[in-house]
């Protein structure tokens, strides 16, 4: 991903956004920014986490995690909020290894970043930056079976290979900034796109019976669902900025090397020459040739690591929400966040019984 002249764009954001520079790295350095052997190296450390076989073991304690949620919610209740959010925090950090104490910290500060609120911001990195540093800490003395004990025995194995000389510098070699990039990476994406994705998917339901409808009469249907739903109403509208690495033409336009490029996934979501009659939800739509049908989860080399752990929480969620509560009906207006590029709600009241 090739910058331009005048420096990552993103870290002149940041920096308007009053975050110390010393925090920028963690978000501009991150596995979704950076190309090539840096990507691919950790990928191949972070992949192993959710494989698909990982992701079908855990389906049980998945939907163990909703119904408990479902058990719990009242009559009428705010679905971001109380079941959509919780879910989905619960199951990402259980992966990498955030305690459940501290969970609702991290809704916070997601909640910080996402509003862009230049007084919440600075605070809220420092805080999720501090706390990364000392899980790391911890689990250099009390290892378990996630994610982050597996990042930290993956670097002290490289600095069993590489010469005292040379380990701490290696370029090869994990280091704690890239972990705690990593942590913050998961946990913040591995929680905010699916629990909007539930609660937008929720949302098209509720505005097109028929297809609700559907989705009770026949559960076969679920899996295709989700991705259609991805399609339909997922909550990420267009990409990151990348930068052409030599001149390319597309589409009759020249684009120069060093040139600003953003992909607008809904514009590819809802193109007609792919998909028959885009504006309509079907839940029983086939995907458009090989792969998902939709680029709701990128592609490429940037394609979601998360995808099919997303794919079986949205699943498990909505079916077991709609199973539970057959008169599940919309509690009042619904607001969107006025964040561009983004496709996701304030809340979802709604009424269960």
């Amino acid at each position: 991903m090739r910058q331009p002249p005048c420096g990552n764009p993103r870290a002149a954001i940041f920096e308007q956004l009053g975050i110390p520079a010393e925090f920028t790295p963690y978000l501009t350095d991150t596995i979704l920014d950076v190309d090539g052997v840096d990507h691919a190296r950790l990928r191949k450390l972070v992949s192993r986490t959710f494989t698909v076989r990982r992701v079908n073991e855990l389906r049980p304690h998945v939907e163990a995690i909703a119904a408990d949620l479902l058990d719990g919610l009242p009559e009428r209740v705010d679905l971001l909020a109380e079941y959509a959010y919780p879910l989905h925090i619960t199951v990402i950090s259980e992966l990498v290894g955030v305690p459940e104490a501290d969970r609702p910290e991290w809704r916070k500060w997601a909640t910080a970043l996402v509003t862009m609120n230049r007084e919440t911001i600075p605070g809220a990195m420092r805080d999720m930056v501090a706390h990364c540093r000392d899980l790391i800490t911890r689990r250099r003395t009390e290892p378990t079976g996630d994610l982050i004990t597996g990042m930290v025995a993956a670097q002290e194995d490289d600095a069993e290979v590489l010469s005292p000389a040379v380990a701490h510098d290696s370029a090869d070699r994990l280091t704690d900034t890239e972990i705690v990039t990593i942590i913050l990476t998961l946990v913040l994406a591995g929680h905010e796109t699916t629990a909007h994705l539930v609660s937008n998917g929720t949302l098209a339901l509720l505005q097109h019976p028929d297809q609700l409808d559907r989705l009770r009469r026949d559960p076969s249907l679920w899996p295709g669902a989700v991705d259609e739903l991805m399609r339909f109403c997922g909550p990420v509208h267009v990409t990151r900025l990348r930068y052409a690495t030599e001149d390319v033409e597309l589409g009759g336009v020249t684009i120069h090397a060093g040139d600003a490029v953003q992909s607008v996934l809904v514009s590819s979501n809802f193109d007609p020459r792919v998909y028959e009659d885009p504006e309509r939800l079907d839940v029983t739509r086939k995907p458009a040739g090989r792969g998902d049908g939709h680029v709701g989860f990128g592609h490429g080399a940037h394609y979601c690591l998360g995808a099919a752990l997303a794919r079986q929480e949205g699943e498990v969620a909505l079916h077991a929400l709609v199973d539970r509560f057959p008169a599940l009906a919309l509690d009042g207006p619904t607001e969107w966040v006025p964040l561009p590029g983004s496709h996701r709600l304030t809340a979802l009241p709604v009424r269960l019984a």
